[in-house]
């Protein structure tokens, strides 16, 4: 009796030890989903903007056809993405070409007294703002997540089960080159 014993012991700690290893790996999974969730969210928020800023801008630079189109064709491009690099990747060519379509406002100073224009304007920096903010929470969430099914010995337990690593959303090239300055 005492010899089944001192092997039934060993054999529950190792598969307590295993359930516990798993649920904290579904939980992190869970978080990194709920986290993509938050940034999806940002990006449709984002993406319902667009046609608004294509609309009020067009109104004063009907004749910059080539921005807004590219604009237009790069929210339809986001909005059809399904892997995250992808999306990541057409995010960014959206956001400059978002700077561009801001970057309008001055060559057209009817476009930079539009009320409409300057609230879309401040809608798209909150929605930045919140964007940033669930694209840092993501990426925390993901490095808890990688680390965990990194880390032995719960390694094991991650590879048994198919806990596979995520991507982190990273910025695109144009977020990490160096700002220009021009001063008057």
């Amino acid at each position: 009796m005492n010899a089944t014993l001192l092997l039934a012991l060993p054999v529950a700690a190792v598969l307590a030890w295993s359930v516990v290893a798993f649920n904290r790996l579904v939980r992190l999974r869970n978080q990194v989903r709920t986290a993509w969730a938050d940034i999806d969210v940002q990006l449709l928020r984002r993406h319902d903007l667009v046609p608004a800023l294509v609309a009020a801008t067009k109104a004063y630079a009907g004749h910059e056809r080539a921005l807004l189109e590219a604009v237009t064709e790069l929210r339809a491009r986001a909005l059809a993405q399904d892997s995250r690099p992808g999306l990541a990747a057409v995010e960014d060519e959206l956001g400059q070409a978002l700077g561009r379509l801001f970057a309008l406002k001055e060559a057209y100073p009817g476009l930079r007294a539009s009320e409409n224009f300057l609230r879309l304007q401040q809608d798209l920096v909150e929605v930045e703002e919140h964007l940033q903010s669930a694209r840092r929470f993501y990426n925390g969430a993901v490095r808890d997540y990688n680390d965990a099914t990194q880390r032995v010995p719960d390694l094991l337990v991650a590879r048994l089960a198919g806990f596979r690593p995520e991507e982190f959303f990273e910025a695109g090239e144009s977020q990490r080159a160096a700002v220009r300055v021009q001063l008057p």
